[in-house]
């Protein structure tokens, strides 16, 4: 540059410098991308089943011979793990990592471990560790599901048990029409018994959707209903409830005579909180509970959970 430039330049202000070089930016480009999943679908809704041998392994009844089984998997304490698409969020302290889903939700449902930070979950049919055996179609991620309204209710019951040390284990929550399907499919074969000893040792394969164990249309299709238990938030232990989950059989009724007094009360405890908020009970399994005034009573989801 000539002398005189340098001169002039040096004598320029420094704001006036700013100015010129601030003009000379490019605008940054602005991006915006969003995805959904839509819902399909058709069912109504009883009941179904399948069977938690968590609980099993360490909480044999009093009265009636119920399967025991250690190799049944753990729940989880935190959040299941972030998928290869995303990583988990930042955690405020004392409060756990969130992680990142692959998919957007249809709209009106949520992940329930980011209502309820205390959430449990063992999702069974993401396992083969159920009463068919296998991972159940549609199950592409071990995350519980629900309609908004359904989880807020949750979440009000979750903040109830908190204040008695206990908080909530899901073993199942929204579960795609293809799953209930794939139920049908495994009663109709029946040399397909490979966990009869463990879930319906006292019943017979072809009778599950008589009894009221499974149904054909379930409710947990339409995201207001949840298979779940107590646990304590001091030692993560689950609440001894007397008999596990999804096990086809009359000591898991509501009125069953096969229990003691302790996995009884234990039982009351889940029942009155959940009723609290508005759920109501299925007489023949003591986990099961669906929001009376759920917002989708006439219709059926089949999106994958992932």
């Amino acid at each position: 540059m000539h002398s005189k430039g340098k001169k002039l330049l040096a004598c320029l202000p420094a704001a006036c410098l700013a100015i010129q070089l601030t003009a000379c930016a490019a605008p940054a480009d602005a991006v915006d991308s969003s995805g959904s999943a839509s819902p399909a679908g058709l069912k109504n809704g009883a009941d179904e089943a399948g069977h938690e041998a968590a609980a099993a392994a360490r909480t044999p009844a009093p009265t009636a011979s119920v399967p025991v089984d250690s190799s049944a998997p753990q729940p989880s304490s935190v959040s299941p793990q972030p998928s290869p698409a995303g990583k988990a969020a930042p955690a405020k302290q004392g409060v756990k990592p969130v992680a990142e889903k692959k998919h957007r939700l249809p709209e009106g449902f949520v992940y329930l471990d980011e209502v309820i930070p205390t959430l449990k979950s063992d999702i069974r049919y993401y396992t083969d560790y159920n009463f068919v055996g296998r991972r159940l179609d549609g199950y592409k991620a071990p995350y519980a599901i629900l309609s908004e309204q359904a989880a807020q209710a949750l979440k009000a019951v979750s903040d109830d048990l908190a204040v008695k040390g206990l908080g909530l284990l899901v073993y199942d929550a929204y579960r795609p029409v293809k799953a209930v399907q794939q139920f049908m499919s495994w009663s109709k074969d029946g040399d397909d018994t490979a966990m009869k000893d463990v879930f319906y040792p006292q019943v017979d394969k072809a009778d599950v959707f008589k009894l009221g164990f499974v149904s054909s249309r379930s409710g947990h299709s339409r995201g207001s209903t949840i298979d779940l238990t107590t646990y304590s938030l001091k030692t993560g232990k689950p609440t001894d409830m007397g008999s596990p989950f999804d096990f086809f059989g009359e000591i898991s009724s509501h009125a069953t005579k096969q229990i003691g007094a302790v996995q009884a009360a234990n039982r009351a405890v889940l029942k009155k909180a959940m009723e609290k908020r508005g759920f109501h009970p299925y007489s023949k399994e003591w986990w099961h509970y669906t929001l009376e005034k759920e917002p989708f009573p006439k219709k059926y989801f089949d999106f994958d959970i992932e």
